[in-house]
């Protein structure tokens, strides 16, 4: 249960008046309120959060001459490819899905489907692209196609199949081939002659080889089953057997003639898909499979393959309290151990490691053994050479690695809200971090191999940045152009730290229009979930929390325990639980706010959340209805037995060892307990989190005689992209706060 926006169904509360008022940046006047209103949740919807047109996918040539990206219209999810020419200054448009499907209508297959879902993709068209390593190749897949353009001419040529649709295609390092899985098997494609290679053969229709699983997809951040060895010669692939996985049914309610789709789901407790890998060669032959404690380790996190490096895999125990680097030998499969890692509650993915330098002898490793996440080199034989950033830099990520070795830039923040660039020196032990950005907010950026040319932007509160092209460190020599819309007003956003037993950050959102002396009710936007975090530095996530305000509320965030950013021991705080300890913080951060604004109005407090925080939205209501009036829970999980093992496994363990812990993070259990206004709603197709939830929900209220309120999403998976859906979901919502919170006494 990644969190991404992308999942987050638009959400709006309040209530207007008649006044007139003029909304800037839509280009109409003389609007109500209430029609100004509309006006920006359609343009809220149809822009997709202002993101529909910005600058996306960036990659730069290796020898930093140009920069390609795929961009939108401002309305639009169809993506085209571009190219920005640094000594030039030039922009051009390289392909468009236009051109290619000449009006056909793009078509994409259930699997296709079902990956981008684990992706957070909604974009169509060009969503996707690939540079060759050397720059002088484009891979393009679209509508179940693969285009690979030539760059020195603009030639476009299509790799032809008789085989079915393609899934994540690569090219070799050399740039001679293409691969892909087609119908579960492993193709290779020559790009000389065009002819194509079967390399596998599956036995079964529950076997599928270069795919990876479902909780690699939507839990481990691993979306590819399969790795080019350095050389172009041989191909690593992860063989999946999901034969004894459960099987889950996702019908179409609203087309009941049409067959149910089939999705291996493994549950907490119950059998994971059977993962091996193997070393194919590329003209074909025996597999040699790498030996591990598969039935110890079942696990397959993380593989990578790098130039003068071994074939190095990541893999973690069941209870993922364990964490392996071995390296392969690929020509007998064999294995040694390279780091072990270990922590008794849970060991955190990071798909940004290992990295290995270029000349193979010393790769990048990251650790949150001391308490707080450290950037470690390390020799080839998996020793600690030193630590490369101080835990008070708040590392956060991996940005680039310079192709000679000598440096690394990095993501940190000292601030769970801040993101800057620093780079490192991997060469002088001395040196102190080089900030590449400054100023508050979220900073980001991606760089050529020999880091001579970037693009930079931000997010901060004050707005967001141009894409800004860097030659050698210099001053922007350019810009990539942005074709998104620019939000109709700037949101009045504070951010705050509290404090009671320990320090929450929070942020709090007024109305432009604010009076002082006025008491306003409260509604807070939760997620409260592993993982992710809510309080922000960029001001465009709070646009839609600003509109809630305009209308007569305090729109409050606040990340308690559990989330991401710390350090340690808080994110590890609800090891065996998902709800006491956060919920516990949420109660008193919020009373803490309450006792210092006096504007919020704490008896009329409503909350909502999709997802985890559909989940802690429901749990709110039902346990802490002194401190929450009303509540709205989007696509929630009710039963942590019913979502997924990697992921709930990781926090509450497994069944039969936490069975108290399983029981008292379930919303089944609390039903009975609900005493105010709570409405639920739920895509019907949902395989992330499946319907049944929200059904096994609503019947355990029910039966306890709870009345609630609940509002199917008519065959819409855990992502509601629709923007004429999300304007209506949104307009349910305004009616029942605006009807709820209203009924409470002051």
């Amino acid at each position: 249960m990644r969190l991404s926006v992308g999942m987050l169904v638009l959400v709006m509360v309040g209530g207007c008046t008649e006044q007139r008022v003029g909304l800037s940046g839509t280009g109409q006047r003389g609007l109500t309120e209430r029609e100004a209103a509309d006006a920006f949740l359609v343009q809220y919807a149809e822009t997709r959060r202002f993101s529909h047109g910005l600058p996306s996918a960036i990659r730069i040539a290796p020898d930093g001459s140009s920069v390609l990206f795929l961009r939108s219209g401002p309305r639009s999810f169809v993506r085209d490819l571009y190219e920005f020419e640094v000594a030039s200054r030039q922009e051009r448009v390289l392909l468009t899905a236009e051109q290619i499907l000449r009006g056909g209508e793009e078509v994409l297959s259930e699997e296709e489907l079902a990956r981008r879902e684990r992706m957070r993709q909604t974009a169509r068209g060009i969503s996707a692209y690939e540079l060759s390593e050397d720059g002088s190749q484009i891979l393009v897949p679209l509508s179940g196609r693969l285009f690979v353009i030539r760059r020195q001419d603009g030639r476009v040529t299509e790799l032809r199949s008789e085989a079915g649709f393609p899934l994540d295609a690569h090219f070799s390092p050399d740039g001679r081939y293409v691969a892909c899985v087609r119908e579960g098997d492993l193709f290779v494609s020559e790009l000389a002659s065009g002819g194509e290679r079967r390399l596998t053969h599956k036995a079964a229709g529950h076997i599928t080889n270069g795919l990876s699983e479902f909780v690699a997809q939507e839990e481990m951040g691993r979306f590819s089953g399969y790795w080019w060895s350095p050389d172009s010669q041989a191909i690593a692939y992860q063989q999946t057997d999901t034969s004894m996985v459960e099987t889950l049914h996702v019908a179409d309610a609203m087309n009941p003639g049409k067959p149910p789709a089939d999705w291996p789901y493994p549950r907490p407790g119950k059998a994971n898909a059977d993962v091996r890998l193997g070393i194919l060669p590329v003209g074909g032959g025996e597999t040699t499979w790498v030996e591990w404690d598969r039935q110890r380790y079942p696990y397959l996190a993380t593989v990578r393959w790098k130039k003068n490096a071994p074939l190095t895999l990541v893999v973690q125990n069941r209870t993922q309290t364990e964490m392996l680097v071995l390296a392969a030998d690929a020509a007998t499969g064999s294995t040694a151990l390279l780091v072990r890692e270990t922590d008794p509650a849970w060991i955190n993915i990071d798909q940004d490691v290992p990295h290995w330098l270029p000349d193979g002898q010393s790769f990048l490793w990251t650790s949150e053994r001391a308490g707080d996440w450290a950037l470690e080199l390390r020799d080839r034989d998996g020793g600690v050479a030193r630590t490369l950033l101080r835990p008070e830099f708040g590392f956060r990520g991996i940005v680039s690695v310079d192709e000679q070795g000598r440096s690394v830039i990095v993501s940190a923040g000292r601030e769970p809200h801040e993101r800057q660039l620093y780079r490192l020196s991997l060469v002088d032990e001395a040196a102190e971090p080089v900030a590449l950005t400054s100023g508050a907010g979220v900073h980001a950026g991606a760089f050529s191999k020999d880091h001579t040319t970037s693009v930079r932007w931000s997010e901060s509160l004050a707005g967001r940045s141009a894409f800004g092209v860097h030659r050698d460190g210099s001053a922007a020599v350019g810009e990539l152009t942005s074709a998104a819309e620019s939000a109709p007003f700037e949101p009045n956003v504070e951010l705050t730290v509290v404090e009671g037993s320990r320090k929450f950050h929070a942020a709090l959102v007024r109305p432009r229009g604010f009076e002082a002396g006025r008491r306003y009710p409260v509604i807070e936007y939760v997620y409260g979930g592993p993982g992710g975090t809510q309080v922000s530095g960029s001001a465009y996530a709070y646009l839609l929390d600003q509109w809630l305000a305009d209308h007569g509320y305090i729109v409050v965030r606040i990340d308690g325990r559990g989330t991401p950013g710390r350090d340690r021991e808080w994110e590890r705080a609800i090891k065996n639980d998902f709800i006491d300890v956060p919920l516990a913080d949420h109660v008193e951060a919020l009373a803490a706010l309450g006792r210092r604004y006096r504007e919020l109005d704490m008896s009329r407090v409503g909350i909502y959340g999709w997802s985890f925080g559909g989940y802690f939205s429901a749990m709110a209501v039902m346990q802490a209805p002194h401190t929450y009036h009303a509540g709205v829970a989007g696509a929630p999980v009710a039963d942590w037995l019913d979502y997924d093992t990697h992921y709930t496994e990781r926090y509450l363990g497994l069944p039969d060892d936490n069975a108290a812990g399983y029981e008292a993070s379930s919303v089944l259990t609390h039903a009975p307990k609900l005493t105010r206004p709570l409405l639920i709603m739920h895509g019907t197709t949902d395989d992330n989190v499946y319907f049944t939830h929200s059904l096994k929900m609503s019947d355990a209220l029910m039966r306890a005689g709870r009345p609630h309120e609940f509002l199917p999403l008519s065959n819409f998976t855990h992502m509601v992209a629709d923007p004429n859906v999300t304007v209506q979901i949104s307009r349910r919502i305004v009616d029942f706060f605006d009807a709820q919170l209203s009924k409470v006494a002051r």
